[in-house]
């Protein structure tokens, strides 16, 4: 899915930009909003689960291709899961039978807290409005899950983790200062792999 939306946000910026106006800006602040979709798949989960939120990118443009940017998204729902877990990670005998190694069934819901992050991000312009960009940097976010097991122990979980998170999008600008932004992160936290797809709207000081 994700590489089709960019395949298709491609060729839509550069039909539309063929006869465009150069918006490009060189320097300075921008701000991006919107909808944040992630795709949360713990270790030991049979498929990944599907939360939605919303993010903020703020950044600074040093020249037509570097820029620095910070990221902040929070969850708004929760996705439903059921996979098998270690008893240990939990630290609870579900079946009391004196092994913590056991693997239990458990189903729940995991919600984001918070996520934030820290990039390097450079650009490559298509057209005379529209730029593909790749980001590289390092994130952290903050979990909570609600658990039910087979032998009934309602569990309460909260998780912070932290990693790697690389990236690439596309950006068009609608006015000067006005643009349509879309992108795909994965992070690679050290007990949870996720992925991210951000659509949104930025402005450009």
């Amino acid at each position: 899915m994700f590489k089709y939306f960019l395949i298709a946000s491609t060729a839509t910026g550069l039909a539309m930009g063929a006869q465009a106006q150069s918006y490009d800006s060189d320097t300075g602040f921008y701000l991006d909003g919107g909808y944040q979709y992630l795709e949360i798949e713990p270790d030991g989960a049979e498929q990944g689960v599907d939360t939605n939120g919303i993010a903020a990118r703020l950044g600074y443009k040093f020249n037509n291709v570097f820029s620095l940017e910070g990221e902040l998204a929070s969850g708004i729902d929760d996705g439903e899961f059921d996979y098998n877990v270690d008893e240990d990670e939990f630290n609870l005998d579900d079946n009391n039978d004196g092994d913590f190694n056991d693997l239990i069934a458990a189903s729940g819901d995991i919600g984001l807290n918070y996520l934030v992050g820290l990039y390097g991000r450079a650009d490559l312009p298509v057209t005379e409005r529209m730029d593909l960009f790749a980001r590289a940097g390092y994130a952290y976010i903050d979990l909570d899950a609600s658990l039910a097991t087979p032998g009934g122990a309602p569990i309460t979980v909260e998780d912070s983790e932290e990693g790697p998170a690389v990236g690439a999008g596309v950006t068009y600008d609608l006015t000067e200062n006005w643009q349509l932004r879309g992108d795909y992160t994965y992070y690679s936290f050290e007990d949870t792999d996720t992925n991210g797809v951000m659509l949104g709207v930025g402005y450009k000081f």
